[in-house]
């Protein structure tokens, strides 16, 4: 999973020749000249359940035209009949004469606001998509009509529907007709989010900063995802984010319609998260005085991704990459032990003690602290599970072997019992695939397992009827590439994982590759990861995007066959997303110039 340094030297020559054969095509090119890779991006559009998720790429439900519409600053929003006073100041007031119930969401009332302000504070001048010498906008007074209403329709109340992956519908249809009215339709205040999302993405700022406008009306979008878990992991234990830094990654999932955040909350390097029923794990383990997680600011990053659709998922990894034992010594084993390459997969080294009741309590300790505070926003919780060495328990003054036999069985009841007390507080368990992959560790039927190296583990986990997620390195670890970080690297310092994945290799890779359709029904989606030994709050923007576009475009809607026409709806996301100033600095990708400006990222 994470960086495994201790092997760097002795098997980057493997990893090399044949690590990453099965992309061979799109590595190759990235020394023959700055097109031959970079062709070509657009993504936008909601999940079934797992087994019911379109896996159709292509499909063609969506149109445009050639009219131009200016939109009207005083835009006449309804939200299931009721007008909606969207410019009244952060509470936006819903006028209603019913007095017949409706389907209200606070979650979509308050996000009407929002995706104005996007359009009229935040909006595009599509410039630098354009050839200069041409007429890329339409002149002040010119138009075919005014879009001067938009009536949302949400079918179901769905505020506080269990988040579990695939149980809401996220599909959506908008349409704006050649006069000039718009509808938004879904099932879920989750579609109503990606629709709104989509509005946002149909109009353009005119150079003056006085209008509005689209080019491509009539419009009819209908869409859905292709995978129910579209994800983003950050590691905030070896590097500390700010909250803030946190939130404006969430913005940028959901501009790109990503629906789950995977919060690496702790790990050997600094343990961030206060727990008040155990105080001593953050006084001791983080950075600084300051550089912490309250339960405050958990709270505020989980209601944060819940008002954008997005779930937040902490993950604290066990029984390996923890730093408890320096906080609680009868819980620790193998704490900073050298060397490290023996111990840990980096240094420093430090994990759970097995078979140990002190351990046992402190779980439930922790976990009666924390998931009571998480259940309201999510429906999982990830306990790791990765790189544990069966080295630690040699240095354990009660077991004293690093016998997988006399482990195996240690490590099983250590599972169940964290596994237990996550089902206890009504989470879902999720995991690292080396429980299964090197301990053949019995998991629960409801277990995401999420699967790091790559795609015969997928092939191996879906058939064996794991619910699967996908992160596998070779092409969603956005750490990758940046050179080897430990000092006993050698010439030429690379790290191990390298070269970086660009972004055509990330949109053209396909988790489903060689599976059939029924293991296919069995991979939920995918996740990148964003590991922290190189990366902190200053670069971490534009290391993500916008290759984590690429990502969301493919989960969401599938590949097409030619880059050419995936780069410039690449170079117009990115464009949108600087344009919202207080959203995310995005890395360079080549502009294509004189395109058509798309019906929002996602929809083609």
């Amino acid at each position: 999973m994470e960086a495994r340094v201790h092997v760097q030297n002795k098997a980057m020559d493997r990893r090399r020749a044949g690590d990453r054969q099965d992309y061979g095509p799109y590595l190759m090119q990235r020394g023959r000249g700055r097109d031959h890779v970079f062709e070509g991006i657009h993504h936008l559009c909601g999940p079934r359940s797992p087994a019911r998720v379109r896996r159709v790429a292509n499909a063609k439900r969506n149109s445009t035209g050639n009219k131009t519409l200016f939109l009207a600053k005083n835009i006449k929003v309804t939200y299931n009949g009721e007008s909606v006073a969207w410019n009244s100041g952060n509470n936006p007031v819903i006028l209603s004469n019913n007095t017949t119930p409706r389907i209200r969401s606070r979650i979509v009332e308050n996000a009407i606001p929002r995706a104005m302000t996007t359009i009229f504070d935040h909006g595009l001048v599509p410039w630098m998509l354009n050839r200069p010498d041409s007429n890329w906008e339409p002149s002040l007074d010119s138009g075919d009509g005014t879009a001067s209403t938009l009536h949302i329709t949400q079918t179901n109340d769905t505020d506080d529907a269990n988040p579990v992956i695939g149980s809401i519908d996220e599909s959506y249809s908008l349409s704006l007709s050649a006069s000039g009215e718009a509808t938004i339709k879904a099932n879920s205040h989750i579609g109503v989010l990606h629709g709104l999302e989509t509005f946002t993405q149909l109009f353009s700022q005119h150079s003056s900063g006085s209008k509005w406008y689209t080019k491509l009306a009539p419009i009819s979008i209908q869409d859905e995802p292709r995978f129910p878990y579209r994800g983003i992991m950050l590691d905030t234990g070896r590097n500390f984010y700010p909250v803030e830094d946190i939130k404006r990654t969430i913005d940028g999932m959901a501009m790109n319609k990503m629906n789950v955040f995977h919060w690496h909350i702790t790990e050997t390097q600094s343990w961030p998260l206060e727990i008040p029923a155990l105080p001593r794990l953050a006084e001791v383990g983080r950075y600084a005085p300051g550089l912490t997680y309250s339960p405050d600011d958990v709270t505020a990053v989980l209601e944060y991704g819940k008002a954008r659709g997005v779930q937040v998922i902490l993950e604290i990894d066990m029984p390996s990459h923890q730093i408890a034992g320096k906080a609680y010594p009868d819980v620790g084993v193998a704490v900073e032990a050298t060397p490290w390459g023996t111990y840990c997969s980096e240094p420093p080294c430090g994990a759970l003690r097995l078979g140990n009741n002190a351990t046992y309590e402190f779980l439930d300790t922790l976990f009666d602290d924390l998931l009571p505070r998480l259940k309201p926003y999510a429906a999982y919780f990830h306990t790791g599970g990765d790189e544990y060495y069966a080295k630690n328990s040699e240095l354990d003054p009660k077991i004293k072997t690093a016998s997988m036999g006399t482990l195996r069985p240690l490590l099983q009841d250590f599972l169940d019992h964290a596994h237990g007390a996550v089902h206890k507080h009504g989470l879902i368990p999720m995991s690292w695939e080396e429980m299964v992959s090197e301990w053949g560790a019995k998991l629960s039927e409801d277990v995401l397992l999420q699967v790091w190296k790559g795609p015969a583990s997928v092939k191996k986990y879906a058939k064996a009827g794991y619910k699967v997620i996908d992160s596998n390195y070779k092409v969603y670890y956005l750490d990758c590439g940046r050179g080897a970080w430990v000092d006993e690297a050698s010439s030429p310092y690379l790290d191990w994982c390298h070269p970086m994945s660009p972004w055509p290799l990330i949109y053209k890779y396909d988790s489903l590759q060689g599976l059939s359709k029924k293991e296919a029904k069995n991979v939920l989606g995918g996740s990148l990861s964003i590991w922290s030994e190189s990366i902190d709050a200053q670069t971490k923007d534009t290391l993500t995007w916008p290759r984590a576009c690429a990502a969301a475009e493919n989960w969401w809607y599938g590949r097409l066959k030619e880059l050419s026409l995936v780069r410039p709806r690449l170079s117009e996301q990115r464009a949108r997303m600087l344009a919202r100033k207080e959203s995310v600095p995005e890395g360079p990708v080549a502009i294509v110039r004189a395109q058509k400006i798309s019906p929002g990222f996602q929809c083609r």
